[in-house]
């Protein structure tokens, strides 16, 4: 597998970065509000990550050709993983991110063989088949989430790929209509049949009903699950990584729960969190509440367990941590900085998926 240069650190260019925040700022409004809880070496290496994959949705999602487009996707990704990235900001970015870090390259070809799945418009008929795809385009970017902070304890990654699957399972649940009125179905389809739901009579003619609110709570409910167990995780993160991944699964996790405030449909109309709600939320993060660890060694999820040993067989970073320069106080004043900023302005910021996709 080509890595990049062992004799050089790739640089990277705050041009760079700048266009990969222009690029978040306006697709990707979920990431840039969460990025802002994270210290600023972190925050620059996530965005060069989350540029990547938000080029790499649309290029998939937006071209004629989607097998073409997958293929030059991983031309990309070859480029940039031997220290010769194409002309792209976000590609360059990440090239220099993925040396300095020891990112795996396999999480990212895990991401595009998602989205491939996508393009081959594959189907999911037990619960496993979801939990697969969902690995793929959101476990995979908790667990290379986890890696940009520094983190490559087998337990901690287990937990991050449960926290990014709990979000796609989430991002599924709300976008039941828009996926159907696309031609696309996440849903587990023995699911709906035991519910007296026939899967293509629903994707010709998506209606909401008491049995598809079935559906959806018992999807929750998986999701609510894997929560619970990515929360033990979060207590392993750097102390200063914690309150932007706590954001992101307080906000994530508010959307399921004001999809079952609205009886679950996900068909007539698009869950929002009320900007209060996501307020209230945002303030809590000044006090964290104790994250047990009851459930940090808990199993890796079978479907999750390739992303957890791809990390375990790639070298380790070539910087020991992207944190380590950060001087504490500087990152306390630049915080404060920020956060009296944001009290001057309207709540802005709206978080829906670190990591997942369409987020």
């Amino acid at each position: 597998m080509p890595t990049p240069s062992a004799e050089r650190l790739l640089p990277m260019h705050e041009a760079d970065l700048a266009a990969c925040r222009t690029l978040l700022k306006t697709g990707s409004r979920s990431f840039f509000a969460a990025a802002h809880f994270l210290p600023y070496r972190c925050r620059d290496a996530a965005t060069a990550l989350y540029a990547f994959c938000r080029q790499a949705d649309d290029a998939v999602d937006e071209s004629g050709a989607p097998a073409e487009a997958l293929a030059v996707l991983h031309q990309r990704l070859d480029a940039l993983y031997a220290g010769t990235p194409q002309n792209y900001p976000a590609d360059r970015a990440l090239a220099a991110v993925a040396q300095r870090c020891g990112l795996p390259k396999a999480l990212l070809e895990a991401l595009l063989e998602g989205f491939a799945w996508d393009a081959e418009g594959r189907c999911y008929d037990d619960l496993e088949g979801v939990l697969s795809y969902s690995a793929r385009v959101a476990g995979a970017v908790g667990v290379m989430m986890a890696v940009l902070m520094g983190e490559r304890d087998a337990h901690v990654l287990a937990r991050a790929a449960d926290m990014g699957v709990a979000m796609q399972l989430t991002n599924i649940s709300r976008d039941v209509g828009e996926d159907a009125r696309n031609g696309r179905l996440y849903l587990p389809r023995a699911w709906l049949r035991e519910a007296g739901i026939d899967p293509e009579g629903f994707l010709a003619e998506p209606r909401y009903s008491e049995g598809l609110a079935e559906v959806l709570a018992r999807l929750l409910a998986v999701a609510d699950t894997l929560y619970r167990r990515a929360d033990s995780g979060l207590t392993r993160l750097p102390s200063r990584c914690r309150p932007g991944m706590y954001a992101a699964r307080l906000l994530y996790s508010a959307i399921g729960e004001q999809l079952a405030a609205c009886g679950y449909d996900s068909v007539s109309r698009r869950t929002v969190v009320p900007g209060g709600g996501k307020l209230r939320r945002l303030l809590g993060l000044g006090r964290l509440p104790w994250l047990g660890e009851s459930d940090l060694a808990a199993p890796v999820l079978a479907e999750n367990h390739f992303l957890v040993e791809a990390v375990s067989a790639h070298p380790g970073p070539r910087v020991s941590s992207l944190l380590e320069s950060e001087g504490r106080i500087s990152w306390v004043l630049e915080r404060w900085a920020e956060l009296d900023a944001r009290a001057r302005l309207p709540l802005r910021a709206t978080i829906s998926a670190s990591g997942a996709r369409r987020a």
